[in-house]
């Protein structure tokens, strides 16, 4: 992640056993925000805390999260500076520059947009077994802001990439796999 390549994170196999591509938010650059829209959903997620997401003002997408795996969208967001359509790979990036610097107020960013920040439960896939919280962890574990951007892995044919999929992709990028399992039992070994 220090070097700005993402890493691909499954989750537990009896949660949805897929993978999300993932990159520290400071290091993703036009070129892997396009890999994100080329291979995966193409629903681009930026993971922050709950600290970012107060100082953004940004309130939950919806009152009642109704959803199965209690995934937090925020409303979605735009940088209000520097983006076209905000569509684009180079806008995209822009807005999660935008939303990430260290001074970025509220007025910074427009609602809604094409970005989907995502609330991060604090403790990490401690607290919460998902690929928000694993993706904020790695950023911490390579000493980066805790904030990540993530896209769920597709195969070409658009289905959810799956089990083998997932691994000849990894191979094919020659990208490093771990599973949210994996990451819950390193933080909790480092805790010892």
């Amino acid at each position: 992640m220090q070097e700005g390549r993402p890493v691909l994170l499954m989750d537990d196999f009896d949660r949805e056993n897929e993978a999300d591509l993932i990159l520290a938010a400071e290091k993703i650059t036009t070129e892997t925000m396009a890999m994100l829209i080329r291979d995966c959903s193409g629903i681009v997620c930026l993971c922050l805390t709950d600290t970012k997401l107060q100082q953004l003002d940004l309130p939950p997408m919806v009152s009642n999260n109704g959803s199965r795996y209690g995934t937090a969208f925020t409303v979605t967001i735009e940088a209000v500076q520097g983006v076209t359509t905000g569509v684009s790979a180079a806008d995209r990036v822009t807005t999660i520059m935008a939303a990430i610097a260290d001074d970025a107020q509220p007025q910074d960013l427009a609602r809604p947009g094409h970005v989907f920040p995502l609330r991060a439960v604090p403790g990490g896939v401690l607290s919460r077994r998902g690929h928000t919280e694993g993706s904020v962890d790695l950023a911490l574990m390579a000493g980066l802001k805790p904030a990540a951007v993530l896209c769920e892995l597709t195969n070409p044919d658009g289905s959810m990439s799956k089990g083998d999929d997932i691994v000849a992709y990894a191979k094919k990028h020659d990208l490093v796999m771990l599973t949210i399992d994996e990451l819950a039992t390193y933080r909790l070994q480092q805790a010892a």
